[in-house]
């Protein structure tokens, strides 16, 4: 990407989002690990004439986009991302719960790209609705786990999804198009769904429960991640399990004894070996540095080749093994 087509792209938002538009903003506090640069141009997108706009600049100069949700599979090299990053946490929040009783023990509930999972189960669980309490422990947006069928605790997005709402930046025209759960490809951590595809909103199928259950498995999901899971600067799960119910990513990692391994300002957790720390105040680099030695180790001494969760944003490079094969990017 040249600096001209960035300069074009930067100069024809402004024209059309004047202050709205933000240069140079930092990427890191809208991740989970905390690290890494700025965005050259970033938009707090209000509405699909603002997603129609980012599409046409982006057709017209070539500048890639990125979507920014949660930012808890992210993570930003630490020159940043040379193009347009957006969010539409703001635009696409809305929780729509039913509020009539009916015969049948379902209940259907529609949510914003943009809405945080815990609080999607929070919300559905106090109103005695039940199926999405999986989700408390998993610190994405609705958006981002359809893309990825996040799940943890017996569950994932697909037993719940119906069918979603996208705009897709390489046709803007059609507006918001709705596509249902089996055209989305959804299977172990990953989908179908192209960078270019923005989750506007889903349907989830759920059901009809009582309050006090769904609010106490909450409670005992989130006690368990505690005792567990590390906090502080990571992104969950790096790796992806090889055999699902059989072999596990921090299993491998940590029979080999890797736990504590540490490059620069980066380390395996100690406390679970498929989490990697970043250092208050740390390079991505060396966040990435500890990713690949696990890898590279584990299928030396293992034969298994990890797939990783981990969105890699403004390297030079994309990561083959990823979930997300281009990285999240629309280029």
């Amino acid at each position: 990407m040249t600096a001209t087509a960035t300069e074009a792209a930067s100069d024809l938002l402004g024209e059309r989002l004047g202050s709205r538009l933000q240069r140079g903003h930092p990427l890191a506090p809208m991740t989970t690990y905390r690290v890494g640069g700025a965005a050259e141009m970033f938009v707090e997108v209000r509405s699909l004439d603002d997603l129609a706009l980012i599409a046409e600049v982006r057709a017209q100069t070539g500048v890639p986009v990125l979507v920014v949700g949660r930012g808890s599979n992210m993570l930003v090299a630490d020159h940043g991302f040379a193009g347009i990053a957006l969010s539409i946490a703001d635009f696409a929040a809305h929780i729509d719960l039913p509020t009539v009783a009916a015969d049948s023990p379902e209940r259907v509930v529609n949510a914003g790209g943009g809405v945080a999972l815990p609080v999607l189960a929070r919300r559905t669980a106090a109103a005695g609705i039940t199926g999405f309490e999986w989700a408390v422990g998993v610190p994405g947006s609705v958006g981002g786990a359809i893309r990825m069928n996040a799940g943890g605790h017996g569950s994932d997005m697909a037993a719940n999804l119906i069918d979603v709402r996208i705009f897709d930046m390489n046709a803007p025209e059609r507006g918001l198009q709705t596509l249902p759960v089996g055209q989305l490809g959804l299977r172990f951590r990953a989908s179908d769904l192209a960078p270019a595809h923005i989750v506007y909103d889903a349907r989830l199928r759920l059901a009809v429960g009582d309050r006090s259950e769904a609010e106490a498995e909450i409670s005992s999901i989130v006690r368990w991640r505690r005792e567990n899971q590390p906090g502080g600067q990571n992104c969950g799960s790096v790796f992806v399990n090889p055999v699902p119910g059989e072999v596990t990513a921090g299993g491998l990692i940590d029979q080999l004894g890797m736990r504590g391994f540490a490059i620069g300002t980066a380390h395996v957790s100690t406390k679970h070996a498929n989490f990697i720390q970043a250092g208050d105040g740390g390079r991505a680099a060396d966040v990435r540095a500890v990713i690949e030695h696990v890898r590279a180790t584990v299928a030396a001494e293992t034969g298994y080749r990890l797939r990783s969760e981990v969105r890699l944003v403004g390297f030079d490079d994309t990561d083959p093994l990823s979930f997300d094969e281009d990285g999240g990017v629309d280029v």
